[in-house]
C-alpha cells in the first residue's frame, strides 16, 4: 500500500455509528433494546434503522426510531428509500420525524419492490436529497451511500463517481460506504473523490463476519466483493463456526485498524441487531468506552 493522504477525511471528531433493522417480533424488539444498551457505551453519534423496499417496513422503522430517540443513547437516523415512494409520502415521513425531534436521515435510492414495474416519482437518491433540501432546507443532516467497489448497477466506476457527486451537490452532508474487506478499495475511492472535489466525510461501512455462507450470498447479490483469499480461507473451515467467527474478528479488526490509522473519519457497523462481534472488534481496537 502506498502513502494514503486522505486529507478530505481528517475530521476533528470521528463519528462512530451502528445500524439496525426493525424487528419483526416482540422477542426481536427486546433483543434490540439490549443490543442498543450495550453499544451505547461506545458513545455513538447515531443509531440508524433500515427501511424496506418501497417502504415495506415503514411502520416498524418509525416505531424503532421513536424508541431510540426516547432512550437518548444516540441520535436516531432513519433510512429513507425513495424508490416506490411518492413526494407526498416522503414529505409526510420527514415531517413526522421532525415533529419528533429527529433530524438525521440516511437518504437512499433503495430497490424496486417485487412486482413493481416503475420506480415512482424518484429514480435516484440525488433526487431525494434535492427534494429534502427544497422542502425542509437545512432541517436535516443527510447521510447518503457510497460504493468504494462501484454500485452493481453502475455502467462504470466513472459513472458511479458522478452519481455520488450528484448526491453531494444536491445537499448531502456526509456518506456511509457499502461494506468491503479490501482497504485499498476505500483509499482509491477517496482519491477519486478528491479529484472531483468531493470533500465530505465518507465513513467506512463495516460488516462483522458471523455466518460466512450467508454473508457470501448476500455479498454476491448486493455487489460487495469478498476477496478470493478470504473466501478460500473461510470455505476451508467448512462448518466450523467457531473458527469462522474467530478468523472473521481478526480480519475485520485488522481492516478497521488500517482504516483508522490512515485517517478514516469514523466507522459505521452493520450490526445485524447483535452487539457481540461489534463489541469484540471495538475492544480489540482499543477505542474509547463511555465511563459509567
Amino acid at each position: 500500500m502506498g502513502i494514503v493522504k486522505m486529507e478530505s477525511q481528517k475530521q476533528p471528531i470521528r463519528t462512530f455509528s451502528f445500524e439496525f433493522f426493525p424487528p419483526q417480533t416482540s422477542k426481536g424488539v427486546e433483543k434490540l433494546r439490549v443490543t442498543r444498551q450495550q453499544l451505547a457505551q461506545f458513545s455513538p453519534k447515531f443509531f440508524s434503522v433500515t427501511f424496506g423496499a418501497g417502504g415495506s417496513t415503514q411502520d416498524r422503522t418509525f416505531e424503532t426510531v421513536l424508541e431510540i430517540q426516547a432512550e437518548g443513547y444516540a441520535e436516531a437516523a432513519p433510512h429513507l428509500s425513495c424508490i416506490g415512494s411518492t413526494s407526498e409520502n416522503i414529505r409526510s415521513h420527514l415531517q413526522n420525524y421532525l415533529d419528533n425531534g429527529i433530524n438525521y436521515i440516511v437518504a437512499l435510492r433503495g430497490d424496486l419492490p417485487s412486482g413493481m414495474a416503475q420506480p415512482g416519482e424518484f429514480r435516484y437518491a440525488a433526487e431525494l436529497v434535492e427534494f429534502i433540501r427544497r422542502e425542509f432546507g437545512g432541517s436535516f443532516h443527510i447521510e447518503v451511500a457510497a460504493y468504494p467497489e462501484c454500485h452493481p448497477q453502475a455502467n462504470s466506476a466513472q459513472d458511479d463517481l458522478q452519481n455520488f457527486k450528484r448526491k453531494i451537490e444536491a445537499g448531502a452532508n456526509s456518506a456511509i460506504t457499502q461494506y468491503f474487506y479490501n482497504a485499498e478499495a476505500y483509499f482509491k475511492f477517496l482519491d477519486a473523490c478528491e479529484t472531483v472535489n468531493i470533500n465530505v466525510p465518507i465513513v467506512p461501512g463495516i460488516m462483522p463476519i458471523n455466518r460466512f455462507a450467508q454473508l457470501a450470498r448476500f455479498s454476491d447479490a448486493c455487489g460487495a466483493e469478498i476477496p478470493r483469499w478470504l473466501r478460500k480461507k473461510m470455505n476451508g473451515y467448512g462448518d466450523d463456526s467457531a473458527s469462522i467467527r474467530a478468523y472473521g474478528i481478526d480480519v475485520v479488526t485488522d481492516l478497521c485498524s488500517q482504516l483508522l490509522d490512515a485517517g478514516a473519519p469514523g466507522l459505521h457497523f452493520y450490526t445485524m441487531n447483535s452487539p457481540d462481534l461489534t463489541t469484540e472488534i471495538w475492544n480489540r481496537l482499543g477505542l474509547q468506552v463511555r465511563s459509567k
